[in-house]
């Protein structure tokens, strides 16, 4: 008798002891979230995150371990937005020196500085304390320059600074956040409804994926020390967590609940699960994990930071599906199905074939030739707006103008444009030569003073080491980063600083800032792109050849997944390069696509796809196996699955969509990327491109090998009413070649797995 497989065993274990499985996975969540906040998580730094001139520039400055100032700047402006009355200006500008002296936050507090214009004044203060935590101790700076306002009629104060606009920023980004969750959850929980038609059963899923999410941004803290972490991990762990957490539970569930139908007991169903729908959720886990690992080869520490977190999230959905849920559904029992919603629950509980299905997949299989073309003409189409791609990193000019310190910082850069764009010019060189490089850098200044791509309404001031061997100074343009004027200018910076350093011995220059940061990091993506592309291609490949021993199956879900991506960057091209969604989805188009996002999409996509893709294409081989006409067994393993694909798709959807309510654009472009992804996987791509793409190949489908089993000519009425397994595994492998008896038995009108029969054409295989 065969040894059961590790996921069975893991289940039978957790169903036979439910309350110490439960307690088990209560404590490592809990675990994960106290070990995670009590070492807190390190940030990736400017020196870690920086490639080409501008990662040279980065840690040049790092080397000079110049003092962190957190600043904030008080503009006063007149309310209509005219000429500021002189007068009143330097009365406000006087309470706001007076106010800011007497706080205990505030280091020092400089001389009014009145703007090119004529129409602002602007008062510096520099906090005590690092930057990090500005945004904590601001709140008395805002508060009297909020009393300044009240005091002075007909003004405008605004503050903007290290700490305001961190604050600003994270209040509004948090208040979407919540607002997300808000929508979220309700979401999801309806969406299963609809599936389950019960209440705890919708809730298994969604309580479950909260914890993997809890748990998986508490081991990414403890990981960020390894590899330092970036802003957005954990927004992306909330993302993948809901989505693969849901999917995951959900194929377990429904399969557990068919078990129990077909009149097993509870923990026999659970087996069962298992068996097949845990073999699914291990491999689509692994296949996911291994794929977002193909980040790594980007080379970078924000990419290498996101796949940590996808890695831990997925690993962690995976880890609860077989241990956790097992239990659960043991303990609950027939409670999983109750309360009923009367409705719904007729629904999920009727008998026979859907009619939907079928009708649906009628001109694939009917007309597969015609459908092939059109239903790929249609994805091209889709695409072509992604031959126009442009990449940038995001910015301030991204942001929304209806968040009030966004206003603020227009204001303060439209009257002083040096405190907006600025490039940073950074030398190294030894100290001896300080002198000279301070001539050198006052010689460019010079030089940038003549030109109008550089801002003139303050002279920048050169900053020099403790030790004189690091040099410093900000050059700012009047433009926004994403402008051409700014690159344009970025651009003479970088001809120039070489020219006024080559009379410096030994000294290394590059300049640097967002600008220079942005250039650099998609040019940096441009040329890595290849290396991650081909990696998931070449995994997807080979696990597709593992899986069904067929290069066609393997090279027609690396094409299918190429153009199911291709049109997913044409919707985001054409959505966000171009102006007429910015009222729809509140953004403000800067003509381009976020540059970290089509990389990561490309490799979330192939890794969830191919857990359909995978899921799908078994159920159509198993159905071939029993010696019916590819045209039956596509229609039949198309419409067994369809429940379960559709289901999981619709939450991956729901979940995705709602990250484009956010304010930040380049979470507004991820979830708009992904959820046009898996929309067009599920519904064009497993409906007419897939079963049309398999009807026409007929037999080809497997080569270089054949379908076992049976006859293939079988007539297309001869279809087998009994299978409706929505995962069942279509192969075991054996640890020895054994001859395994060839009998088989049914329960309540499904086929159950255990006996299997020896299949000569596939060693070491046993067909069930």
């Amino acid at each position: 008798m065969r040894k059961k497989p590790a996921t069975v065993r893991i289940a039978r274990w957790s169903a036979t002891h439910p309350w110490s499985a439960i307690g088990m996975w209560v404590v490592f969540v809990a675990a994960c979230l106290a070990l995670g906040g009590a070492a807190g998580t390190n940030a990736i730094s400017d020196e870690e995150s920086g490639v080409r001139e501008s990662g040279r520039a980065g840690k040049i400055v790092h080397s000079g371990a110049f003092p962190e100032k957190a600043e904030e700047n008080v503009l006063i402006t007149a309310e209509d937005g005219g000429k500021l009355d002189p007068a009143a200006g330097r009365e406000a500008a006087s309470d706001v020196v007076e106010q800011m002296k007497a706080l205990d936050e505030v280091q020092e507090v400089g001389d009014p500085v009145p703007a090119p214009d004529g129409k602002a004044l602007l008062v510096p203060v520099t906090m005590k304390g690092d930057t990090e935590n500005a945004d904590q101790r601001v709140q008395p700076l805002l508060d009297a320059s909020a009393a300044v306002q009240d005091a002075h009629e007909g003004l405008r104060v605004d503050e903007v600074g290290t700490g305001s606009t961190a604050k600003g920023l994270s209040e509004t980004l948090g208040e979407d956040f919540k607002k997300a969750e808000l929508i979220s959850l309700p979401l999801t929980l309806l969406i299963l409804l609809v599936v389950f038609g019960a209440i705890i059963a919708a809730g298994v899923p969604v309580v479950l994926a909260l914890s993997c999410v809890g748990a998986a941004i508490g081991l990414s803290t403890l990981a960020s020390h390894v590899l330092p972490e970036t802003s957005a991990v954990s927004n992306v762990i909330l993302l993948m967590g809901m989505a693969v957490g849901v999917d995951y539970s959900l194929f377990y569930l429904k399969r557990e609940r068919e078990e129990r139908r077909a009149g097993k007991s509870h923990v026999d169903a659970i087996e069962v699960a298992a068996e097949t729908s845990g073999h699914t959720v291990v491999v689509s886990g692994t296949t996911v994990v291994v794929a977002m690992a193909g980040l790594y080869l980007a080379n970078e520490a924000t990419f290498a930071s996101l796949a940590t977190g996808s890695i831990i999230v997925v690993a962690v959905a995976v880890l609860a599906s077989l241990t956790v849920l097992p239990a659960l559904l043991a303990k609950l029992g027939r409670w999983v199905d109750k309360p009923k919603v009367p409705f719904l629950w007729r629904l999920t509980m009727r008998s026979g074939e859907s009619r939907v299905w079928p009708a649906l997949l009628r001109p694939a299989l009917s007309k597969p030739f015609i459908t092939l073309v059109v239903s790929v003409g249609a994805l091209l189409l889709l695409a072509v707006p992604a031959l126009d791609m442009k990449l940038k990193q995001p910015g301030s000019d991204d942001l929304s103008r209806d968040i009030s310190v966004v206003q603020a910082m227009d204001r303060l850069t439209e009257h002083f444009p040096s405190k907006g764009t600025v490039h940073q010019v950074a030398v190294r060189a030894p100290a001896d030569r300080a002198d000279d490089v301070k001539a050198a850098l006052n010689g460019l200044l010079a030089r940038t003073a003549k030109d109008e791509l550089f801002a003139h309404d303050s002279t920048p001031a050169i900053d020099e080491s403790e030790d004189r061997k690091v040099h410093t100074v900000d050059v700012g343009t009047p433009y926004q980063p994403k402008s051409d004027g700014a690159r344009e200018s970025l651009d003479l910076l970088r001809e120039w600083v070489p020219q006024a350093m080559a009379d410096v011995p030994g000294a290394e220059s590059a300049v640097g800032g967002k600008v220079a940061q942005g250039v650099d990091f998609t040019g940096h993506l441009e040329g890595r792109m290849p290396w991650v592309v081909g990696f998931v291609l070449l995994l997807t490949f080979v696990t597709m050849v593992m899986i069904f021993r067929s290069l066609a199956v393997a090279l027609s879900a690396i094409l299918l997944n190429l153009l199911s991506a291709a049109a997913a960057f044409g919707v985001l091209v054409a959505v966000f390069q171009n102006t007429w969604a910015e009222g729809f989805l509140d953004f403000h188009s800067s003509g381009a696509v976020v540059s970290w996002l089509p990389l990561f999409l490309f490799v979330v996509l192939f890794g969830l796809s191919m857990d359909y893709h995978v899921f799908v294409v078994s159920r159509i081989r198993e159905a071939a196996l029993e010696g019916v006409t590819t045209r039956t067994a596509v229609r039949e393993g198309i419409t067994r699955s369809a429940g379960v694909v559709t289901s999981a798709a619709i939450v991956m959807v729901g979940v995705f969509a709602i990250f484009g309510t956010l304010s930040m654009v380049e979470f507004k472009q991820l979830g708009v990327g992904l959820a046009a992804a898996i929309l067009l996987d599920a519904v064009i791509i497993r409906i007419y491109v897939l079963p049309a793409l398999m009807t026409a190949l007929g037999n080809w489908n497997w080569w270089p090998g054949k379908v076992p089993g049976g006859p293939t000519s079988v007539p297309d009425q001869a279809e087998p009413s009994s299978r409706h397994a929505e995962e069942q595994p279509q192969y075991t492998r054996f640890t020895v070649e054994q001859q395994a008896p060839q009998q088989s038995y049914q329960q309540g009108g499904h086929q159950q797995p255990g006996p299997y029969r020896h299949d000569a054409s596939r060693p070491g295989f046993y067909q069930q």
